[in-house]
């Protein structure tokens, strides 16, 4: 678990946080149980604690809401589990429900996705040992419980691949993940690839997003981009929110990909990245404009809790509303075994420009990016 050229966060027990502006008040209130804060300006007061440590000694959190219902995904033992609650904090505190095991012997199990897709749920999850690390997915009628034997998704070039999840946006199916270009460990990218349904796969694998930028290559060996949620900003533009720097150190950290008004998610120039952290412990890494945090360290693979984990019922501006991330609480050591799953909110931010170089395309974008909060 010392060794960094592996992924070794996975180690110990990878245990799995728009519609347009005039539907704003109606999504408010009828999709989301968090009450409005504060309007697009200047920066909500920071709050007091509690800081949103729950009790779930675990990472990679994956959340979505059914009605009043939030359902949570989680691997552990050699299997992944799944938690109902009437509250993202009450997760910790219900119930385990084992939904699959390893009965095949396919090797460490992480990061667990859960997604709805046609009324029907599906876990994504990556399993494996090494460079064999793949993605599966099973799927049921029920949250809890029906889930079959787990299929091998068929991801272009067959590499290593990890944190994958299914999103649809403008009407077609997308899977993005974490993996490699080859078949060494030389540095984690972000692909995506078109899905003719939930298990298949289909054409080529495409680069979104690689650990180029000074922020994300802080810690490294290998440098990384990992755990990719999808999210839509109140424009209807495609946000890809992912993790940076390397797990086993509290540089880890949330960072955006943007993708420009009408671009193609497959051309890997039509993203652009928000200039530095968007989420993180330390203040040298991070956005201008974004402060790091006060009770935590190393904050990552989030999820965006949605409304069927829908990327189409994402929020509007204006409110909070519900994340969930693991950290570790400032204090404490850092180290694997020390984190938990914590509660959070986020809220759109607007007129953000991300700017690059020496690339193609224009140099700069104007646009919605996100706040986080403990």
């Amino acid at each position: 678990m010392s060794d960094p050229t592996r992924k070794p966060r996975r180690s110990f027990r990878r245990s799995s946080t728009l519609g347009a502006l005039a539907l704003a008040g109606a999504l408010a209130a009828t999709l989301f149980l968090s009450p409005p804060d504060t309007a697009q300006g200047a920066p909500p007061a920071r709050e007091a604690a509690p800081q949103g440590q729950t009790s779930l000694r675990a990472a990679d959190p994956s959340v979505l809401r059914v009605g009043s219902t939030y359902v949570g995904v989680q691997s552990t033992g050699g299997g992944i589990v799944v938690r109902q609650a009437s509250s993202t904090d009450g997760l910790a505190t219900a119930p385990a429900r084992q939904v699959w095991a390893d009965s095949r012997g396919r090797g460490e199990v992480w990061a667990p996705e859960i997604v709805m897709d046609g009324g029907r749920y599906y876990i994504y999850f990556t399993a494996g040992v090494g460079a064999a690390h793949r993605m599966f997915v099973i799927s049921s009628a029920s949250p809890d419980s029906g889930y079959g034997a787990e299929t091998r998704l068929a991801l272009p070039d067959d590499k290593w691949a990890i944190d994958g999840t299914l999103f649809t946006f403008e009407g077609q199916r997308w899977f993005v993940w974490s993996g490699w270009a080859g078949d060494t460990n030389v540095e984690q990218n972000l692909y995506i690839a078109r899905m003719s349904s939930p298990t298949l796969p289909t054409g080529a694998r495409y680069v979104i997003s690689q650990p180029r930028e000074s922020w994300e290559r802080v810690v490294g060996n290998p440098f990384i981009n990992e755990s990719p949620e999808a999210i839509k900003d109140p424009n209807g533009q495609l946000h890809i929110a992912y993790s940076a720097n390397g797990s086993w150190s509290e540089q880890y950290c949330l960072a955006d990909l943007r993708l420009r008004k009408g671009g193609d998610p497959t051309y890997v120039w039509d993203w652009y990245k928000s200039n530095g952290c968007l989420f993180g412990s330390n203040r040298a890494t991070m956005m201008a404009g974004w402060d790091p945090t006060l009770y935590v360290n190393g904050p990552g693979h989030h999820t965006f809790v949605l409304l069927h984990g829908d990327i189409n019922t994402s929020p509007p501006a204006g409110p909070r509303f519900p994340s969930m991330y693991h950290a570790v609480a400032k204090g404490t050591p850092y180290s694997w075994a020390n984190r938990h799953w914590y509660t959070g909110t986020f809220a759109w931010w607007g007129d953000t420009t991300y700017s690059r170089a020496n690339v193609p395309g224009p140099t700069s974008d104007k646009g919605w990016s996100l706040k986080f909060f403990e």
